[in-house]
């Protein structure tokens, strides 16, 4: 009797073993394979990132090879941005309709193919080519990151998602940590070799889209498109208080960071500094380097801590206002006006993965796509008109460039405290 107890109860501990040890394989099998996911994930931004600033640091080069002025070389960053800016609410449309992935691999193939023509515009020396070829990446763009982004709100949950966006915020800044090194590297072969390189990457991250990335299938059929967009209209009614405000925080926080490389892009180059190539890209990448150490580290400490997510942004805000006010009067030393652009930075990174965590969850699936399409559309007009307005004030004084640019943060960080205010544990439906 007792020998068959005993021999029941080592069948039962040998089950609950079993499941235990299959539950822990299941867990390591998925966490590989959202490893693998991340990494997929992660080159969709990269990509977005390389094509735009690789070129900042050959823009002085390009002034000085097809001969045009500083204006025209900027308009090669911003109308690009301008394109994508106003075509992603169109991508964003078209992933809630049909699937994200059906979007974003046409997306990086239009992309890099307009890459290569942007290669051959610099070859001929025709600046109407090039800025053809640049608006068409822009329209390739549009179906990108954005998309990523709400990608990752259909893929994972909670903590997994904050996670996952903190990633795709490091992986944007990481590209632009590299890319004035890499673009820099390229240009010692020849001037133009950053617009050859870049398709090679697209097509790295096509080929990571496809085989890594399992997308969930839709739950239901797409709505009518009236239908559709009364619900558009309906969460913008119900939560456009904070989600505008938090559109725009992402979009001027943008135009600051491509308006300040811009003009440290230029500034390296010239007297008394006369700083160029690799060391003028390692340079560059300083202050974003803090900016993608912070954003990573962000995205995976707040999780759905509302509470946390809001004095992270506030200080993030206030980080990048005192930085840029200072940067008013201490701009004489190199190493004093790099240390505040790298606090500047890190300030970026505390923000922007708690505003990409809110909205990416503030919505459903099915109109996710267009909600964050929306925020990175404005994200990319303030890319657009950093470096041409950067450049306008670069002709009146460093002073004015540095006191509208802390202004501005002033008015984000006043914003943000009134009108962003998550509370505790957030909603974990997605």
């Amino acid at each position: 009797m007792n020998t068959k107890a005993a021999e029941g109860k080592k069948f039962s501990k040998n089950i609950f073993e079993d499941k235990s040890e299959n539950k822990s394989e299941n867990k390591s099998k998925n966490k590989k394979g959202h490893i693998w996911e991340y990494v997929a994930i992660a080159t969709i931004p990269l990509v977005l990132v390389l094509g735009n600033s690789m070129l900042v640091p050959i823009l002085p080069d390009m002034q000085e090879k097809m001969g045009i002025s500083r204006f025209q070389s900027s308009l090669v960053i911003t109308l690009f941005s301008i394109t994508a800016g106003l075509v992603i609410p169109v991508s964003g449309y078209l992933s809630d309709r049909f699937t994200r992935k059906a979007v974003i691999i046409p997306s990086l193939i239009i992309y890099g193919s307009a890459g290569v023509l942007a290669g051959f515009a610099a070859v001929w020396n025709s600046y109407p080519i090039m800025i053809a070829a640049r608006a068409i990446q822009g329209l390739g763009a549009a179906g990108t990151a954005p998309i990523a982004m709400a990608l990752v709100g259909d893929l994972y949950k909670g903590g997994e998602a904050s996670k996952a966006l903190g990633l795709i915020e490091a992986s944007n800044g990481t590209g632009k940590v590299v890319s004035p090194i890499l673009g820099s590297l390229l240009a010692l072969i020849i001037w133009f070799a950053p617009f050859f390189a870049f398709p090679i990457f697209c097509v790295l991250a096509l080929l990571a889209v496809i085989f890594l990335i399992k997308e969930p299938p839709k739950e239901k059929e797409a709505e009518p498109l009236k239908q559709y967009l009364k619900q558009i209209k309906d969460i913008l009614r119900k939560k456009g208080h904070w989600l505008i405000p938090a559109f725009f925080a992402g979009a001027v926080t943008l135009f600051i960071l491509f308006g300040v490389l811009f003009y440290l892009s230029q500034i390296l180059e010239e007297e008394p500094y006369s700083i160029e190539g690799i060391r003028k890209g390692l340079i560059l990448a300083i202050p974003l380097l803090g900016m993608v150490i912070t954003s990573y580290t962000t995205g995976a400490l707040i999780k759905q801590n509302g509470t946390l997510m809001r004095w992270l942004m506030n200080i993030g805000l206030m980080l990048m206002t005192v930085s840029l006010a200072l940067a008013i009067f201490l701009n004489v030393n190199l190493y004093i006006f790099i240390g505040l652009l790298t606090l500047s930075g890190i300030g970026t990174g505390l923000l922007l993965p708690c505003l990409n965590t809110l909205i990416t969850g503030s919505v459903e699936r099915d109109q996710r796509g267009m909600i964050t399409s929306l925020y990175n559309s404005l994200r990319f007009i303030g890319v657009a008109f950093g470096p041409p307005l950067f450049g306008w004030l670069m002709n009146i004084s460093h002073k004015t460039i540095f006191i509208t640019v802390s202004s501005m943060a002033l008015l984000m960080l006043a914003l943000v405290f009134f009108f962003i205010k998550p509370k505790g544990e957030l909603n974990k439906k997605a």
